[in-house]
């Protein structure tokens, strides 16, 4: 009987010369050579699109974020599986990526150094076919669009745990720079570190923020350690690299770029930690048809109050999504605003709101108005 039962399964299980195996990649032959051959033509007509705008001498004047939001969310609205949602789109970055990149690469400007989550959230909107330069602050990102340095910039913004950068905002209360898009993604913090056992380290470096996301965690397991905060998350893994007495709060990323073990993984305290950073340019985007404007606003209402100055907003029926608040350096107790409302600033009803708000303070400036994030279900986290 057992000798029965094995030759049941010897039958039942494909080998290699199986002929509906062999059919079966014979069929995938056949669509790779097909999808290769689409590729190749999509590369053709990005160029030819490229060539209808003329002789530009850099990447960003063909670059186009609204209208690749617009073919994002097509590909999401196609999509019936089985792959997810994130990762077709992810798919669809990099052939747009590529395409682009034909003869020169965006350069894009992002906190470093290489292994940040910022320099992930660059490939997340990007795609890998850019050239990614790390710097080593927020400032740093600023200076490098503003000299055309780097073409865009990606800076940390908000985190779901944490709140508000601060640094970020204020950085555009003196700059010119506009938001041209904003990247949503989740943040999965990993305890790298050389040795094996907890008992054997003495400091853990990270980011402050990182810290602070992973406070409950290194109370439980690691209370009486040294936490030391250091510029980024990818810095706290290069210094351990060498250093059996100390951990990092880091990235898979960074981990595998510097040669550190993940000793434990997914120590955020909250599970659905998350972090929304900014895209920054030179120039207001057209619309993409689902749009979030950020506003900033200086100076008293007329009426004396801020409940007066939004109200454009409400009598229009606009979606006001986040304000926030910070100093603003002109004399104590004065503040300047910034606000995120749904809709375009060029297109109704929010140019009629924006035009009644300016005669109300006296600085009203459109930061951006920008493709809402085009996000999909993810199967997996992300790290």
């Amino acid at each position: 009987m057992n000798s029965g039962t094995d030759n049941d399964i010897a039958t039942d299980t494909p080998t290699e010369t199986d002929p509906e195996l062999g059919e079966v990649r014979a069929q995938i032959d056949t669509l790779d050579a097909r999808i290769q051959a689409l590729i190749s033509e999509r590369a053709r007509l990005a160029w030819a699109v490229r060539e209808t705008k003329g002789q530009f001498e850099n990447a960003v004047d063909y670059y186009r974020p609204e209208r690749e939001a617009q073919v994002l969310r097509a590909v999401r609205e196609r999509n019936d599986g089985p792959i997810s949602d994130a990762e077709m789109l992810r798919l669809f970055r990099e052939i747009m990526s590529v395409c682009l990149a034909q003869q020169e690469a965006l350069k894009i400007a992002y906190l470093g150094p290489e292994g940040t989550f910022t320099q992930q959230a660059v490939y997340r909107h990007f795609g890998h076919s850019v050239q990614a330069l790390g710097v080593s602050g927020i400032d740093d990102v600023f200076t490098q669009v503003e000299t055309s340095e780097a073409d865009f910039g990606v800076v940390p913004v908000e985190n779901s745990s944490q709140g508000i950068v601060s640094h970020t905002l204020d950085r555009f209360v003196n700059s010119d720079l506009k938001i041209c898009g904003e990247i949503q993604m989740a943040i999965h913090h990993n305890l790298l570190a050389k040795t094996r056992s907890l008992e054997d380290i003495e400091r853990v470096y990270s980011h402050q923020q990182s810290l602070s996301q992973c406070k409950a965690w290194i109370r439980q397991h690691l209370p009486a350690v040294e936490c030391i905060a250091v510029s980024s998350n990818a810095e706290a893994a290069r210094r351990i690299r060498h250093a059996p007495d100390a951990a990092a709060i880091s990235s898979q990323s960074a981990a595998e770029i510097y040669g550190v073990p993940i000793l434990f993984s997914r120590i955020e305290d909250q599970p659905d930690n998350a972090t929304r950073f900014l895209v920054i340019g030179r120039q207001l985007l057209a619309s993409s048809g689902e749009d979030k404007t950020t506003l900033l606003l200086a100076g008293e209402a007329v009426s004396g109050d801020l409940h007066s100055l939004l109200t454009p907003l409400a009598r229009h029926n606009l979606n006001m999504t986040r304000i926030e608040s910070r100093p603003s350096n002109t004399g104590k107790w004065k503040y300047v605003f910034f606000i995120d409302v749904e809709g375009h600033a060029e297109m109704e009803p929010l140019k009629s709101a924006l035009g009644e708000m300016q005669k109300l303070t006296s600085m009203t400036r459109v930061l951006g108005s920008y493709p809402k994030a085009v996000i999909g279900h993810e199967a997996t986290g992300t790290d």
